[in-house]
This record gives C-alpha cells, sequence and structure tokens, in this order.
C-alpha cells in the first residue's frame, strides 16, 4: 500500500540546525557483569526534575538536543485533544502507544478510523509486522504480511486522521510538518516541554519528529502525570494508566510498570529513550547513548529507588540476568554517577 500523498507540498527535511549539533557528554550509567568482572558498559544521560523544577538527580548532558522518538506520544495525544478528539478511554491510551500488534491493538486502531469514517487506506504510516514477539509469531502463522494498522503506531496515525476529519483538515498530507495538524501538535510539544524544537527530523512511522532535549521531556511527563484529570493532559495520563496493556502490551516492561506502581506514568521510546511521570509533579527521562534497549528499564527502576518510589512495588520487574550456560553468572547494575 502506498502512502498517501499531497503534491502541494515539498518533502520534509531535517532542520540545519541539526548539521551543527555536537556530540553529547555521555557517562557510563549501567555495567554488565559476567562472574565479578565489567564486561560491557551502557553510557547515557538522565535528569529526574522535581515539580518546582530543581534537579532531583542528573548525570551526564540531559540538556543536548536529542530525538524523543515514541516518548514523544502522549505529548502529540494532548495535541489531539486539543483539537477536538474524543474517543473512549482505551483508545485514547491506545493514541499513545506504541503498541504490540495485539487483535485488541488492531482492532482498537481500526475502530478509530470507522468512528470518523475513514478506512486503513487513510493511514500514511508505515507498514510492519507486529512488535511484540509472541503476536509476531502468531500473525505470521496466520499468514500475514506487513500492514500499517499492524505497524505499532497505528493507535496515533488513526486519531491523527480522525482529527482531520473532525476539523475539516485535508487527511491527505497530514504528515507534513506545515499541515495544521503537525503545526498544532509542534505547538503543543514546545509548551509542554519548555522548549523550542533544536532540530526536525521524520520519526521511523512517518510523523515529523522534533529534537528537545531529557530536562524538557521530564517536564513535560511531570506536567502529564500531576495533571487534573479535567485538563487534555490529565486525560492523557488517566487513560493511559487505566490501560497500561494498551500503551505497550502483555509481556512489555512498560505495561508492567505501570501496573506496579499506582499513579506513575511510563512510555519508551526507541534508541534507549524511558520517560516517567511521577504524580508529584517530578519527572524522569534517560537516554541510554547506544540505543541498546537492555539497559533501559534496569537502570530507570534504580533510579526511581533512588527517588523514593515505593522498592516493594520495583521488586516486581526483574532486570534481565546475564546468562552462562543458560544459569545466571553476573547482573545489569547502575553505575555510582548520582548528582543531587
Amino acid at each position: 500500500m502506498t502512502h498517501p500523498k499531497d503534491n502541494t507540498m515539498p518533502a520534509a527535511t531535517a532542520a540545519p540546525a541539526a548539521q551543527s549539533l555536537k556530540t553529547p557528554q555521555h557517562v557510563p550509567l549501567v555495567e554488565v557483569t559476567r562472574d565479578g568482572l565489567v564486561e560491557s558498559i551502557h553510557y547515557g544521560s538522565l535528569i529526574a526534575l522535581k515539580a518546582d523544577g530543581t534537579s532531583a538527580s542528573q548525570a551526564g548532558e540531559p540538556d543536548a538536543p536529542m530525538y524523543p522518538r515514541s516518548s514523544l506520544k502522549p505529548l502529540q495525544a494532548v495535541a489531539l485533544l486539543k483539537a477536538g478528539l474524543d474517543i473512549p478511554q482505551d483508545l485514547l491510551a491506545l493514541t499513545s502507544a506504541s503498541h504490540s500488534g495485539s487483535k485488541r491493538h488492531r482492532d482498537g486502531a481500526t475502530e478509530i478510523l470507522k468512528l470518523h469514517g475513514l478506512t486503513e487506506a487513510a493511514l500514511g504510516n508505515s507498514t510492519d509486522l507486529p512488535y511484540g514477539v509472541k503476536e509476531r509469531e502468531e500473525w505470521l502463522r496466520a499468514g500475514n504480511g506487513p500492514t500499517q494498522i499492524a505497524q505499532n503506531c497505528s493507535g496515533k496515525h488513526a486519531s491523527m486522521t480522525a482529527v482531520c476529519v473532525i476539523n475539516g483538515w485535508p487527511v491527505e498530507g497530514y504528515l507534513h510538518p506545515e499541515h495544521p495538524l503537525q503545526v498544532l501538535v509542534r505547538e503543543t510539544i514546545t509548551e509542554l516541554t519548555g522548549e523550542d524544537a533544536a532540530a526536525v527530523s521524520t520519526d521511523g512511522c512517518g510523523t515529523p519528529l522534533f529534537a528537545h532535549s531529557l530536562h524538557g521531556m521530564a517536564r513535560a511527563y511531570g506536567r502529564l502525570a500531576a495533571a487534573d484529570e479535567s485538563t487534555d493532559e490529565g486525560k492523557v495520563a488517566y487513560a493511559m494508566r487505566r490501560f497500561p496493556e494498551m500503551v505497550a502490551g502483555e509481556g512489555r516492561d512498560v505495561t508492567a510498570l505501570m501496573r506496579a506502581v499506582p499513579g506513575l506514568l511510563a512510555k519508551d521510546g526507541f534508541e534507549g529513550l524511558q520517560l516517567v511521570g511521577l504524580p508529584d509533579g517530578t519527572g524522569l527521562a534517560v537516554k541510554i547513548s547506544d540505543g541498546g534497549d537492555r539497559a533501559r528499564m534496569p537502570f530507570t527502576v534504580e533510579v526511581l529507588r533512588r527517588l523514593g518510589v515505593d522498592g516493594g512495588s520495583l521488586d516486581t520487574l526483574q532486570s534481565p540476568p546475564v546468562l552462562g550456560g543458560g544459569l545466571p553468572v553476573g547482573e545489569l547494575r547502575a553505575a555510582q554517577i548520582f548528582s543531587n
């Protein structure tokens, strides 16, 4: 299936500023041990930002611009509510999701389209197999191939096309940065992060991608997590916390984290990103510099412990073991780099 295109708009390109951004000064965050020897080190940056704007913990270079990838989805969802999106809470959680591609996820994206008189043909996201391992295997066994509905961002794209219908905007070309929808999305992200975008690119699914700092993203997640449920920010946070299985999926660590800690808001992003918001307005942003996924959640859990989040709840989130001959011989552990 080809992607919808609007020939009146030029192709999106990265902002010139992207060419001049310096390499962030990341620091060791996670050590991987094997029988007492440090075998590998994951570098990165982090910041835990209190509601009053002061730092509770930070390391590396949290003010360096980076692409937040899928951790932007809850912020994009806020913009869609501002533009008139009105859907059930489980579908709003799906709008903020990098879902596993289960039947419930696929049916949810299809339902958003149907509610607004649309079909899959309206979607402009890339095609893909389901993201979840179990879901992908089941999908392939059934003889299916890559589709836009199965792709992990289909909930967001379905809601973006729905907002175009609601406002009388053209659905065709809805991914272009100059489309009214994407202008509103950018303005909303700027408002929530307190930062102008340092650069603009295109995310894997095709949406405009704005560069912000970990500092700005932590600020945004703290605002979402502490927002009143009557506000657009609060509606997104409430939906995600009520339906964490729609934000990711069964067996996914983000879903498990939100289930383990009441009131916690969490969203991951490709290239080693983890964002967390706490009900008191604290926001946490973690970036693993090599983009690898294994260090993201173990390190986030350790930072949450240091912030005083209930350790008993976090104990249910086991760090993946380092194996030798099928038996645990090492661990992933946080490096001692925190500063207050």
